[in-house]
Parts: structure tokens; sequence; C-alpha cells
């Protein structure tokens, strides 16, 4: 019977967490509720404080559960359209999904309640926080989606970004709602109040303070959108009509100085492809015009296959063509996506289900480091589909005398999901971090041309088959940000954790210490 009551106790927290997680999809793009984030945080803490600091692993799996259940929902189409599962497998497989992810903020509530007395839990949870992130970002290549920062995007706080980082604003967000869910219970309005004003003030200054600044310079940029259907994209018939379409939809705009085709825009593996790169690349290189497509490269001898880049056409400003195979000019991806590109446990789990043996599901690694493509005299840092939610990866890869951020993506395998969304959100919150425009490419949407701020200058609707053909502003200067990292990130976050330990021990508690 104790048991019995026990679990109803917890029944009602527990589900008004779920409920407060799955609320905070709506901070995220497309909807961008920005607000509405650090106040459903608050209502985390305050349940974790207040009304289930005895099973705090379990409130924050709960939270977990609804943050990633309703948030990263669109892997299920991908899993049920083109994974070739049943509903209940599809559904089993997004629940795990959903379970493993939710384990971070668990582990994260669990260490603050056991570790830390409650009233110092805002010095303490930005550490705490950034550990178990950086853990969702490493652990099985990692899975950083949906971060919290990205919610504040077009709120205030997206004014810390180039100074911290995305990394940094998730911090803060949580200082903040935790602080709130302690404050304004005890009526501490004032003080509550007071931090606000300071964090939104602070934030709106930065938001005017500009990083790096336009060269004068313009690029006359293209990029094509050839809505390939993802359930033709590698049957072999289809090739042929796949890059007639590319070149066709290109060729009125070789007046440009950089074209882009999206993530595995010529389907056919890079050695079988030879005659038709090259014939792209004397008519470009004629034009003295540069392009970057997506491919895959395939070592016949070795076996290995590549996610990549290449540069067809002019490299430097010159009017011919300058690709050969295997030439340097090129990028291969080095953060696979699980499943999807690489599987975890390849010879337990081929052959179990059609999803773990999708056409090309097994790529080899390039470089985490690696030469930015050289594109008509433009330098390029290249992030292929899920490497732009790698923020440590991007700035690896920047130099002084790079010229433009270029994601390219294939996500016709997310359908009518606010999957797309979020990635293109991603990839706005990098271009504010490192004050340089992003070019982002993809199959079917939504491609777009992001400036130094994040603001998007110009895009293509979703599911079209169409170019976008604009100019964008050259930048040159640093961020804060890019020059040091999550640094600052590592070491506020270390010196409130260390506050938040000695200072009750040093004898410093104030009454609501006492209280609590």
């Amino acid at each position: 019977m104790a048991k019995i009551r026990a679990a109803d106790s917890r029944l009602l927290p527990c589900l008004l967490a779920l409920l407060a997680g799955c609320g905070l999809t709506l901070g995220f793009a497309p909807f961008s509720l920005w607000l509405l984030v650090p106040a459903l945080l608050g209502g985390f803490f305050w349940l974790l404080a207040f009304r289930a600091s005895h099973y705090p692993f379990l409130l924050g799996f709960c939270f977990g559960l609804g943050w990633f259940g309703t948030g990263v929902s669109w892997v299920h189409v991908s899993i049920a359209d083109f994974g070739g599962l049943p509903l209940i497998g599809s559904l089993s497989l997004m629940l795990l999904l959903c379970a493993y992810l939710s384990l971070y903020p668990a582990l994260a509530s669990w260490l603050l309640v056991r570790l830390v007395k409650r009233a110092w839990w805002p010095l303490a949870i930005p550490f705490i926080w950034l550990v178990c992130e950086w853990l969702r970002s490493w652990v099985l290549t990692g899975f950083p989606w949906l971060s919290l920062g990205y919610s504040q995007l077009q709120g205030p706080l997206g004014g810390f970004m180039p100074l911290i980082g995305e990394t940094g604003v998730s911090m803060l967000l949580v200082m903040l709602s935790s602080a709130l869910a302690l404050m304004v219970p005890k009526r501490q309005f004032l003080s509550a109040c007071l931090l606000l004003a300071v964090l939104l003030v602070c934030g709106l200054v930065l938001n005017q303070v500009k990083w790096t600044s336009p060269t004068g310079q313009q690029a006359n940029l293209v990029m094509v959108q050839g809505n390939i259907k993802q359930e033709l994209r590698w049957v072999p018939e289809q090739d042929k009509p796949t890059m007639q379409k590319y070149w066709q939809l290109t060729e009125p705009y070789l007046d440009a100085d950089l074209i882009v085709w999206p993530e595995a825009a010529v389907p056919k593996l890079e050695p079988l492809a030879l005659d038709y790169l090259h014939d792209v690349d004397v008519r470009l290189g004629a034009h003295g015009v540069g392009l970057v497509t997506g491919i895959v490269n395939y070592n016949f001898e070795t076996r290995s296959a590549y996610n990549q880049l290449i540069v067809l056409g002019s490299r430097d400003g010159e009017p011919e063509g300058h690709y050969a195979y295997p030439y340097a000019n090129r990028y291969a991806k080095h953060h696979l996506l699980p499943i999807g590109e690489f599987i975890p446990l390849e010879d337990w789990l081929r052959g179990l289900a059609p999803i773990f043996d999708l056409p090309m599901s097994s790529f080899s690694r390039g470089d985490y480091q690696q030469t930015n493509m050289t594109v008509k005299g433009y330098r390029l840092a290249p992030a292929i589909c899920f490497e732009i939610a790698f923020p440590n990866q991007i700035r690896a890869n920047l130099h002084q005398y790079t010229d433009f951020i270029l994601t390219v993506s294939n996500d016709a395998w997310f359908g009518r999901s606010h999957g797309p969304h979020q990635h293109l959100e991603i990839a706005r919150v990098r271009a504010k971090e490192f004050g340089l425009p992003v070019l982002r490419a993809t199959n079917n949407g939504i491609t777009a041309l992001i400036d130094a701020d994040g603001s998007i200058q110009a895009s293509l609707p979703q599911f079209e088959e169409a170019v976008l053909s604009a100019t964008l502003r050259q930048y040159r200067g640093t961020t804060p940000y890019a020059r040091f990292g999550d640094l600052w990130a590592w070491l506020l976050g270390l010196l409130g954790l260390a506050l938040s330990l000695w200072l009750p021990r040093a004898g410093l508690l104030s009454r609501h210490t006492r209280l609590s």
C-alpha cells in the first residue's frame, strides 16, 4: 500500500515534467516561441526543488522524454517511410532513441540534487548541464540536436552567441530558469526582476555589436534545389535523369561566381561518373564559374566509401576547369550519422531489419580538420548535413581567409516535419556565432543564404524544384566565440560549481540556504 501511495505521489510531478518537456518544442523552429523556454525550464526546476527532490533522475528522465519525444519526432518519418519497418517497429525505435537522449537531463537532475544544496543550484547547474550536454554530443559520435540555446536565436539572449556560443546561451538559460524557480516561490520578485533585466539588457546591447564587418565585396551565388524524391535517389535508372536535371537547372546561371548543388546531388559513385564530371568541369571552366556538388566517392580497392563535396570548374578565378580524380580540392564528411551513415555493431545489426541495410549506410570517416575548399578564389569551410550541429568542428576548420561556411543536406528523409526547420535554425546560429555568412543548399528545402548575423537573406520554399540566385556580402574579422570556443563557458561553469560547493562549507549560508 505504501508503495502504491508513493507511486501515486510521483505521477503528477512526472506528468507535469513530461508536459513541460513537450512544450519546449514550441521554442524551436518553426514555432520560435523563445520566451516559452525559460518559463518551462523554470517550471521543471521548481518541480525538482519542491515536489520531486527524492526522485530527481526519474523527473529529469520524464522531462527529457517530453523534450525529445516531440522535438525529434521527425526521426520517425525517416524510419517509417524509408526504413522498411512496420509502424510498431518504427515507434519502438523512436521511443528507444528518445529514452536514450533522456538519460542526459536525468543525469543532470540527479547530480544537481545529490551534490549541491538547493539555494546554490543557479551557480552549479550551468557546469553540470554543460558536462551532460557535452556527453550527449560525444557518446556514439554524438546527437546534440535541440540544445536549449538554439531556441534563443531570435530573443535577447541571442546576443550572447558571438561571445560564448550556443553552448554558453544554454548555460545562461538553465542558470536563469533555476534562479527564477527558487526566487519566485519565496516572493523575491525584486531579485528575480533584476536578474532578468541584467541578462536581457546585456543581450540586447550585445545584439548591436558587429563583431565582423563587411569587406564591401559581394559574391553572386546560385544554389540549385533539385527536389529529387528520396525513394528515387539510389535507383540506378534515375542516375542520368537526375544529373541532367541538375545541369539543366544550372545552365542559365553560368554568369554567377559560385554555384552549389546539395548533398549527393550526383547520385553515381564518383569513379563511375568521371565522364559527366569532366564534361561539367569543362563547361563551367569556359565561363569562369566554380561549382560545389555532393557526391559519394568509393575506393574499389579498399572498399571505402566517403560522403564528399568536390569542386568543378574554376578554382582560383582562372577561365578553365581544374577537376581531376582524385584531386585534393574536396571535403569528406567527418561526423557520420548513426544508422544513416554507419551502423554501430554492424556485424550484429546488418540483416535484422531493412533500416540497418539502407543504401549508402556504411561510410568511412574524413579527417576532423580539412583544408578549406577553393571555388573561384572563394574559401569555403564545409559541413555536410548533420555536421552543422557541431560548432567545435566548424570552428576547427575556420581560418582568417575563410569567406563562407557551406552546409549541404538532403532533408527529404524527414518529409513535412519540423526537422528541416530546426536544421536551418542550427545553420543560422552557426552564422551568428562565427560572424560569417552560411550557404545552405538542400535537395528539397529549406535552401537559404544566411547573413553573418543569422538573418535569412534569401530562401527557397520546400518541396519545389527551384534555383536561388542572389548576392551575399563578404565579411572579415572574428568573434570571441570563434577565437576561444567554449573555453569561457567551461571556466565560468567550473567557477560556479566551485562556489556552490565551497560557500556552504565556508559558513556563508544565507537565511534562504538554511530554509532549504
